[in-house]
């Protein structure tokens, strides 16, 4: 082993450049860099395959060992970066120490366009300020800088969808009947409360658009996920969640699920609802509704019928089912503007004082034998 020419020994020999390519065959995380002053930008001399590859340095946060902790992805072509290599003399052997964002003035098609080094050869990065544009966007996101002559597209996209398809949703409305009527309501996603100041946003913004969030901003602190489809999870600075889902969502909790809403839900559905209980068929797992003092239950169907069962549903409707009990402190109403039919092998009525019956028609009883008894 040489104690006298090896890394850390033989002068720290540092560089900067442009990354060029990141396809690394291996998938390392390595990239290949142009530095500046070691390579030409004449890619005819140089082409891009020729460049060496360079390992990007992880944080201490992260293990490098078995895929334990962050990859080692992240740089695109165009990045500028500033590195060592670990061999001093030969050059072949480059860290990567970080990236070093900028101000850059044109765009990546326009450098390609040249066909130099010192670019992206895909001509993406820098991406452009606008359409058509050669000027190129800033190096700091959008989000996290806020200026009023440089606003976000996603973020202004996601304010349009909200005031577009999530204000004024309805909620039910129940007809007064019987003197127990609910009335109507609508309710709106809250508007979007993002006011980011420079340097408190920290975001993380992925090439095709996923967005994360980590705003300080002294009284507008919130969290953001946000998905390239517009599926949102937003935490306000007041701590309210709001979330977003342009598509399905599925939930399966292994075992109980407690939810405890100390204040008004309301629910809203397009399409239809069903709920199973005791999918198992195991003895006593009821379904149990109970409503505190003072309150109501009201269900009401427009256009609809309503239909309670206690059948047994896989043997159809003559099979054996249960019993439907109805209990009542004070009063019983029924009322129907069409026909009253009750059908049952048996009928029994009692009661404690008068029993009165009235027909604006014709009133026949049919029996064999009939007892007044």
């Amino acid at each position: 082993m040489s104690t006298t020419d090896f890394m850390g020994k033989d002068g720290f020999i540092w560089f900067a450049g442009v990354v060029e390519d990141r396809q690394d065959p291996l998938k390392l995380g390595r990239v290949r860099v142009r530095c500046l002053g070691y390579h030409t930008e004449d890619k005819n001399v140089l082409p891009t395959a020729d460049l060496p590859w360079a390992h990007p340095l992880l944080p201490i946060t992260s293990s490098g060992v078995s895929g334990i902790g962050q990859t080692p992805l992240g740089l695109l072509e165009g990045s500028w970066v500033i590195g060592f290599f670990r061999d001093a003399d030969t050059k072949q052997d480059a860290v990567i120490l970080g990236a070093l964002p900028g101000k850059p003035t044109t765009s990546g098609a326009f450098n390609a366009a040249e066909g130099l080094g010192f670019s992206d050869p895909n001509g993406v990065y820098p991406r452009a300020q606008a359409e058509g544009s050669t000027a190129a966007q800033h190096d700091v996101n959008r989000l996290a800088r806020n200026d009023t002559d440089d606003s976000s597209i996603t973020l202004e996209a996601r304010k349009a969808l909200r005031a577009a398809n999530y204000t004024n949703i309805p909620t039910a409305t129940i007809q007064a009947v019987f003197d127990t009527a609910s009335e109507g309501d609508v309710w709106s996603l809250p508007e979007n409360t993002y006011a980011a100041e420079y340097p408190y946003n920290h975001v993380y913004e992925t090439e095709s658009g996923h967005l994360l969030e980590f705003d300080d901003t002294p009284d507008k602190e919130r969290i953001l996920q946000y998905h390239h489809s517009g599926t949102e999870t937003e935490i306000t600075a007041a701590g309210t969640k709001n979330e977003i889902n342009k598509d399905s969502t599925y939930t399966i909790t292994e075992k109980n699920n407690k939810v405890y809403i100390k204040g008004d839900s309301d629910i809203t559905l397009g399409g239809r609802h069903k709920v199973i209980i005791n999918a198992d068929g195991q003895t006593g797992n009821n379904y149990d509704i109970q409503i505190g003092p003072n309150a109501n239950v009201n269900i009401q169907v427009e256009g609809g019928n309503v239909n309670v069962s206690a059948f047994t549903s896989q043997s159809g409707p003559n099979s054996v089912g249960g019993d439907i009990n109805l209990f009542a402190g004070k009063d019983i109403t029924m009322a129907a503007t069409g026909q009253l039919t009750i059908s049952a092998n048996k009928i029994i009525e009692s009661s404690q004082t008068t029993t009165t019956r009235s027909a604006q028609g014709e009133y026949h009883t049919y029996g064999n034998p009939i007892d007044h008894n």
